[in-house]
């Protein structure tokens, strides 16, 4: 099942605290971008993020975004926008510090 315009519209209007989020179409699924930085993505309707020590903290469930692909977390309370925007800080901290 391919996510909807909808719910990707929806995310981003969640994600609109932070200025510079850009999502790239990719196979009716959605790559999403913090400040260059690949982050996560909108898979099935389902908002995930790459897992980092940075994040572990925010105790999310893992789950596969598609057959093949190395587990993310879960963004099951995407309604709280101060909590979205830190985990996405957080975690392309510690994804830019892997550069």
């Amino acid at each position: 099942m391919a996510t909807t315009k909808e719910y990707r519209d929806f995310v981003l209007e969640q994600l609109n605290l932070l200025n510079t989020i850009t999502c790239k179409s990719m196979m009716g699924e959605y790559l999403l971008y913090y400040n260059g930085i690949l982050f996560g993505g909108i898979y099935d309707n389902r908002l995930l993020v790459k897992i980092v020590n940075s994040n572990k903290k925010y105790d999310m469930q893992e789950q596969i975004p598609y057959e093949s692909a190395k587990p993310m977390y879960l963004v099951d309370d995407i309604d709280n926008k101060e909590v979205l925007k830190e985990i996405v800080i957080e975690t392309c901290k510690n994804l830019q510090s892997k550069k």
